[in-house]
């Protein structure tokens, strides 16, 4: 029996795979033993947040059929989007996911990108991830004080997402984010996510490492080449 599914939409896929139940030993001569129950894994690989024809529809009702014991991994190469779509992958991580949730930045991740990267409880990078903040775009049409009435509860609803996800979790200083507001740009590699906090674990040489511990690789690398450059010049 196959337990493995696929459900697409224009620039999303989700794969749902049944993981069974797995025992581990913790103890044997004492018989304590890890049980993990049978569950699924939802893997969503992220394109552009701009579904023109039957949205994410099919991808979120998928989701929805998620159990309390379910894993939501997002798989993020996005230019960014509709803030309206990741609002949307937010809620559903809040209800069907909350606490269970891994984002990878495989490889890029701007704007609603971002965005959803930092929304995973575990975040994963590789050395040359790449991930950009920065301020939101809306539009609006109408009656002249319809058209301001919308721009202005947008513009304070959107603020507050933004400032939940970046500021309130550390990614941005306040000064930062207010200067993000008003059309800075944020671009960061892999070796500023780890120091901001924004990635939780890095993917390098078949090993996965904490950010302190790619931290600290980084810096030992930099040393050995140091050395390596001072004994050459001393031949």
């Amino acid at each position: 029996m196959d337990n493995k599914k696929e459900l697409s939409s224009e620039q999303h896929t989700l794969y749902i795979e049944t993981i069974q139940e797995q025992k581990s030993v913790l103890n044997k001569e004492k018989g304590i033993y890890k049980i993990t129950p049978k569950h699924k894994r939802y893997r969503v690989y992220i394109g552009r947040f701009f579904e023109l024809r039957r949205g994410l529809h099919s991808v979120f009702n998928g989701l929805r059929e998620a159990s309390d014991k379910d894993y939501l991994e997002l798989m993020i190469n996005s230019g960014g989007g509709l803030v309206n779509e990741g609002q949307q992958f937010y809620n559903l991580m809040q209800e069907k996911f909350y606490g269970r949730t891994i984002s990878y930045l495989d490889n890029k991740g701007y704007s609603m990108g971002a965005l959803l990267f930092c929304m995973a409880d575990k975040r994963i990078i590789y050395p040359y991830s790449d991930l950009m903040f920065h301020t939101y775009s809306h539009g609006s049409y109408g009656k002249g004080e319809e058209v301001k009435s919308h721009v202005d509860h947008t513009a304070k609803k959107l603020q507050q997402f933004f400032f939940d996800l970046i500021v309130k979790r550390g990614f941005l200083t306040k000064a930062e984010f207010e200067e993000m507001l008003i059309g800075r740009d944020y671009w960061m590699d892999a070796k500023e996510l780890c120091k901001r906090g924004i990635a939780t674990h890095v993917i390098a040489k078949g090993q996965e490492f904490t950010a302190k511990e790619y931290l600290k690789e980084l810096k030992r690398q930099k040393k050995e080449k140091k050395e390596k450059r001072q004994k050459k010049a001393s031949k």
